[in-house]
């Protein structure tokens, strides 16, 4: 069953990766240029001749590779495509700073490297002088403000779109893009397209003769903030929008890229189980199924206790947003866990010297195999030089958590009830540390997505080891690790100046 298993996992990621890797057949795709610090990424179909430029722009925590649907597309249709990572994302040395608050602050900064991508794409032989800006979330506002500046665009696609620059007459050619379930922006791409006709509706192209305004305001049904930038609705509707505004007409397909990655990451997953069963079989043991409440005190007095006894105190020493104080959290929140788990006797015998290699070996996997799927295909994974402090910040806190959880969770051999109790705890006391310092936490809301997925899959593969090997301690310690390194790369470094 290990065996075939295994198999089937590898035969899913090798079919995956053969999709996914067709979308880049027939291009040119290579380092851009002249943009200083700025990593960018040239798309252009082999063969080409001149073509419009687009420049694709990235959101909050995002990086080029979480954009490559509209890269791919748009190149496939003949575009001089470059995409870009901001400052503090991605493989971006250079952190974000300036006032975030302020349009002359870190949003002017951003508009700067926007200009600074597109003039060294309309450098490049295969750019015929035309220009138009593609962004997602945080970038919406960045593009359509960029595309009123220097160089100028031509045409904006604006996917989750949130910006007070729009206005009845600019940019005078946008395309508005909302995922269905993100209600409250597809609200405000609905209200663009009423700056010029008060009775518009979503899905219609609206036009001013007499300014030479376009608008056109759609939603692509079934998806949310990131499923949008992989649904086929928004990037058809980006091509043609583009075509429209070019003149030309593409015939070549869109990049649907969602699905093949999901099944990619599902298999990914799923590899892990053979691998755990080809691990040494540890002493099944006596699964103490733990007094009630006791359990209850190790499990929930750390989560209320942690962002009291934070409370008063402003962390800042690492250069990424909230990372600091992410880092003393989980610290502190692991080593009261481990300080009742010791208290109640539950510590003993679960760190053996064998634990520590099995952890180095879910380390492995999630941060090469696991981490090596995601740069490639979903969003950064690889650091540059400057995040290994915040990773390594990170793993101080991270390791003492999440060997807390292996132990309350008795390495996935507790109740189901008991696993959900645990990790709710923690997602409650992240809540009322932001409850308790709502501006200086604030961004902390945006990893519990990341911190759900990451019990969801990481987890599971958890407890495939702790069940196999008998050592709760192994997984968190690996997991451990896992979860300090992908924090580490994907919150944007930020420098206050």
């Amino acid at each position: 069953m290990r065996v075939l298993v295994g198999f089937l996992a590898v035969i899913l990621m090798a079919l995956s990766i053969w999709q996914l890797e067709q979308h880049r057949t027939g291009l040119v795709i290579t380092p851009l240029a002249g943009t200083g610090q700025t990593p960018a990424t040239l798309y252009l179909k082999a063969g080409g001749g001149a073509a419009p430029v687009v420049v694709i722009a990235h959101g909050f925590a995002g990086s080029r590779q979480l954009m490559e649907p509209f890269a791919l597309t748009l190149a496939q249709a003949g575009y001089t495509v470059a995409s870009f990572d901001f400052e503090g994302h991605g493989r971006n040395p250079v952190p974000m700073s300036g006032d975030v608050t302020s349009i002359d602050g870190t949003t002017r900064l951003l508009m700067e490297e926007t200009g600074r991508v597109a003039r060294a794409a309309l450098a490049h032989p295969r750019a015929d002088g035309r220009l138009a800006y593609l962004g997602h979330s945080m970038a919406s506002d960045i593009v359509i403000r960029a595309a009123l500046a220097e160089p100028a665009g031509d045409a904006v696609v604006a996917v989750s779109m949130f910006s007070q620059a729009v206005t009845a007459t600019q940019p005078a050619n946008l395309l508005a893009i909302a995922g269905a379930w993100e209600t409250r922006l597809a609200e405000e791409a609905l209200r663009t397209l009423r700056l010029i006709d008060p009775m518009a509706e979503l899905g219609q192209t609206v036009t001013d003769a007499d300014s030479g305004v376009a608008r056109r305001a759609v939603t692509a049904p079934m998806v949310e903030h990131v499923g949008v930038l992989y649904s086929a609705t928004s990037l058809r509707e980006a091509r043609d929008w583009l075509d429209r505004s070019f003149g030309r007409a593409s015939s070549a397909d869109v990049a649907e890229r969602g699905g093949w990655i999901a099944l990619l990451l599902l298999a990914t997953v799923a590899l892990g189980w053979p691998l755990a069963r080809a691990l040494p079989k540890g002493q099944a043991g006596r699964v103490d199924p733990f007094d009630a409440r006791r359990f209850l005190l190790a499990a929930l007095v750390p989560a209320l206790a942690t962002p009291l006894l934070l409370a008063p105190f402003e962390l800042r020493f690492l250069p990424v947003l909230v990372a600091d104080y992410l880092a003393v959290h989980l610290g502190v929140y692991g080593l009261l866990t481990l300080g009742f788990c010791w208290r109640f006797g539950w510590l003993r015998g679960q760190f053996p010297m064998r634990a520590v290699w099995i952890g180095a070996g879910v380390a492995f996997f999630g941060i090469v195999v696991f981490g090596g799927v995601l740069d490639r295909y979903v969003a950064s994974f690889v650091p540059h030089a400057g995040r290994v402090v915040v990773i390594a910040g990170l793993a101080l806190g991270a390791v003492p958590f999440l060997l807390g959880d292996a132990v309350l969770t008795q390495g996935g051999r507790a109740p189901v009830w008991r696993s959900v109790v645990v990790r709710c705890a923690f997602l409650g006391s992240l809540a009322l540390a932001v409850a308790l310092d709502f501006d200086g936490l604030f961004f902390l809301v945006i990893i519990f997505p990341v911190i759900v997925l990451f019990f969801l899959l990481f987890g599971t593969m958890a407890g495939w080891v702790g069940r196999r090997t008998g050592l709760p301690a192994a997984s968190g310690l690996g997991l451990g690790l896992v979860l300090a390194w992908s924090l580490g790369v994907s919150f944007p470094m930020f420098q206050a100046l």
